[in-house]
């Protein structure tokens, strides 16, 4: 099960967003996590909540994570990940088990990833995929939605 996940290979085009974020992440002198996730929401995320994320994160000698993380994801064929993606790939397309896909379709980095998945993963095969109103941090936006859907299709496999 995946929701708003991918495995980039570099084989595709990388959305503009991706880039603004990492360099975001890279550039500012602040990295406020709750109001990152609260961007990347349709819904605002309660103060007490985006508290929760930024509490990980007391000062910046917290953030080197934080701040490296966007920069691992792979978006040229020459980036050192891609072998090791690609090869998830290939295992990927073995992957005979069950497998649902479920998405946010207002994310603006990962909302039609899940189309490659679903036609390259057997086990995609005649799952109840969904793409629900949710952005990209779709636990935050339709919560209650993405657990009812997974459990409903845990306990149907």
């Amino acid at each position: 099960m995946v929701a708003n996940g991918f495995l980039p290979a570099a084989q595709g085009r990388t959305p503009l967003p991706f880039y603004v974020w990492r360099a975001f992440a890279r550039y500012s002198p602040v990295l406020p996590a709750g109001r990152l996730v609260n961007f990347g929401t349709v819904h605002r995320v309660p103060a007490g909540v985006r508290a929760g994320y930024d509490a990980p994160f007391p000062d910046k000698t917290y953030q080197a994570g934080a701040r490296a993380f966007p920069r691992l994801v792979p978006t040229s064929p020459d980036d050192p990940a891609v072998p090791a993606n690609r090869a998830a790939w290939e295992a990927l397309g073995r992957w005979d088990k069950p497998f649902l896909a479920i998405f946010g379709y207002r994310d603006p980095i990962l909302g039609q990833a899940d189309g490659p998945l679903i036609k390259h993963i057997p086990g995609a095969a005649g799952q109840p995929h969904a793409r629900i109103k949710a952005s990209h941090f779709i636990q935050e936006d339709s919560g209650t939605e993405l657990a009812e859907r997974m459990l409903s299709w845990q306990q149907a496999t």
